[in-house]
C-alpha cells in the first residue's frame, strides 16, 4: 500500500473508531509495521491532522476534523465504473443519464491514475441491452417508492388479460429483459409482481401509505424461498 493510501486508511480507522486504536492494531489491520504506522502519525499530525494520543495508549482523532473529498483505491474505482456501465443496460432512462453524471463528476474529481478507469474503457457490461418499457415510466415507480405514494396500473397479464390496479410500490427489480414492480395489490390483496413491459398506462394518484412501505418490504421478503 502506498503511503498516501495508507494516511488516508489511518484517518478512516481512527475516524470510526469508538475509543483510541492502538498503533499495532493499526499496523496488523493494515498489514505494515508499526514502527510505519508511528511514522505515519507523525507525519499526518505535521500536516495538522487532530490526532492525539501515544504509544501504548493508543491514538484519537479529535471531533470535527473534515476530510478532503473522498477518494478511492483502484479497485473501488473499478467497481463504481463497472456498475455503472451496468446501468446502462436497464432499460431506465433516467437512471442510465444519471450514471453519465456521476461518470463525468468522479472522473473531474479524481487524481489522473484514478480518472484512467473512467475514460480507459477497459471494462464492460455486455449483454441484452433491456428496452424502455413504453406505457411507464421507471423514474415515476421510484419517487413513488420514495414517497410511498399509490399507482394505478393497466396492466395486462401473460395470458393477455386486462386489468386495472391500485398498487403500492415497494421494490422495482432490474432483469436483463425487462424490470419488475412489486407492490401490495389492492385488487388481490397481496404482494405482486408487474412486469413493466405489461403495463400500458402508469399514473401515481393522490393517495399515500405512510410508514407501510417498511413493513410491506418485509413481508415481501418473508416469503421468498430459500434452500
Amino acid at each position: 500500500m502506498r503511503k498516501a493510501a495508507r494516511l488516508f486508511e489511518i484517518i478512516q480507522i481512527l475516524r470510526l473508531a469508538k475509543k483510541p486504536v492502538t498503533g499495532a492494531q493499526m499496523a496488523e489491520t493494515l498489514e505494515v509495521t508499526v514502527r510505519s504506522i508511528y511514522r505515519d502519525i507523525a507525519a499526518l499530525q505535521a500536516m495538522r491532522v487532530p490526532i492525539e494520543g501515544g504509544r501504548g495508549i493508543g491514538y484519537i482523532l479529535r471531533p470535527g476534523f473534515d476530510l478532503p473529498p473522498l477518494m478511492f483505491s483502484i479497485e473501488e474505482t473499478e467497481a463504481i465504473a463497472l456498475a455503472l456501465a451496468l446501468l446502462a443496460r436497464t432499460g431506465d432512462e433516467e437512471l442510465k443519464a444519471a450514471a453519465g453524471r456521476v461518470n463525468q463528476k468522479i472522473t473531474a474529481a479524481v487524481p489522473e491514475p484514478l480518472r484512467l478507469a473512467f475514460r480507459s474503457r477497459a471494462l464492460h457490461a455486455w449483454g441484452t441491452i433491456a428496452p424502455s418499457p413504453a406505457g411507464i415510466d421507471l423514474a415515476l415507480v421510484r419517487r413513488a417508492i420514495r414517497d410511498e405514494q399509490k399507482l394505478e396500473l393497466d396492466y395486462r397479464d401473460e395470458l393477455g388479460r386486462a386489468t386495472e390496479r391500485t398498487i403500492r410500490p415497494v421494490a422495482l427489480i432490474y432483469y436483463s429483459e425487462t424490470a419488475n414492480i412489486v407492490g401490495w395489490c389492492e385488487l388481490r390483496q397481496a404482494i405482486r409482481n408487474f412486469r413493466a413491459d405489461r403495463v400500458e398506462h402508469c399514473e401515481a394518484v393522490g393517495a399515500y401509505f405512510p410508514g407501510e412501505g417498511n413493513r410491506l418490504r418485509e413481508l415481501w421478503i418473508s416469503g421468498w424461498k430459500t434452500t
